[in-house]
């Protein structure tokens, strides 16, 4: 595959996966949303359903990795570098791209949110179980959660640790059932079981941090947020950001070294 097949193939294909997987967020934090408080099991498999979409939609131009663990993953198996800067440029930019287009999709209910006196705080406003947990979390606005990832306790070893794990049990899953007939990216039967692993990884282990699991779905949201014209938005918690970028990174080396001595 070319380099502008791959570019555009991981733009695509990342764009979709943060529209859809930061689409179920959106749609389950903000005011006036239908699924406003559906839920975890509404997130899990939002994302899961996103992954599906978007690995079936760009796997033809790119082999679908849509996250830098999967791109470096892969180089250390196969020992092959060349691709990798366009891999990450390509997932970063879609990444944003999705985003933007999250905000375009809920631009109302963005405001509608934002401007609540019980989300935002402001005379007279009563404590929510919202300003709780943004309490919880200094530095992080009240829609940083559509956005990117956070924990729910801060401890920078655990939370390090979750995202490797997680990241760990992802690309295991990818380099032994879900790569095409050429190893270097996903297949259709591939696409699949990744959806589901992505679900089972939120359900199972997504409580601590979110399960980032993926340096590009965190970061190119993350930037999207700092930028975009919101009101009263907050912070997005660029202290904690090194990690859902760190974690998966790591994982996935640790997950190429046992695939290179266990199965390969």
């Amino acid at each position: 595959m070319s380099s502008s097949d791959i570019f555009i193939g991981e733009t695509i294909g990342t764009a979709i996966l943060i529209l859809l997987g930061g689409g179920v967020c959106a749609a389950v934090t903000l005011k006036a949303s239908k699924a406003r408080n559906a839920g975890w099991l509404a997130i899990t498999f939002g994302w899961g359903f996103a992954v599906l979409t978007a690995v079936y939609t760009s796997a033809p131009l790119s082999g679908a990795h849509l996250n830098p663990a999967v791109t470096v993953a892969l180089a250390i198996k196969d020992n092959d570098w060349s691709n990798v800067p366009t891999y990450l440029a390509g997932q970063l930019l879609g990444a944003m791209i999705g985003a933007a287009l999250v905000w375009v999709a809920y631009y109302g209910q963005f405001h509608a949110h934002l401007t609540d006196k019980e989300i935002v705080g402001g005379p007279g406003a009563q404590a929510t179980a919202a300003k709780a947990v943004e309490a919880q979390e200094k530095g992080a606005g009240p829609v940083l959660g559509i956005f990117s990832t956070g924990p729910e306790i801060r401890n920078v070893v655990q939370n390090l640790l979750t995202e490797i794990i997680g990241t760990v049990v992802l690309v295991l899953a990818i380099l032994t059932q879900g790569l095409n007939n050429n190893g270097d990216g996903l297949g259709p039967i591939g696409a699949l079981i990744v959806a589901l692993v992505v679900v089972s990884i939120g359900l199972s282990l997504g409580g601590p941090t979110g399960y980032a699991i993926n340096p590009a779905r965190d970061l190119g949201p993350r930037i999207v947020h700092a930028l975009l014209p919101l009101p009263n938005k907050g912070g997005s918690d660029w202290g904690y950001a090194w990690i859902p970028v760190v974690g998966p990174l790591i994982g996935a080396a640790i997950a190429a070294g046992i695939y290179n001595v266990a199965f390969a």
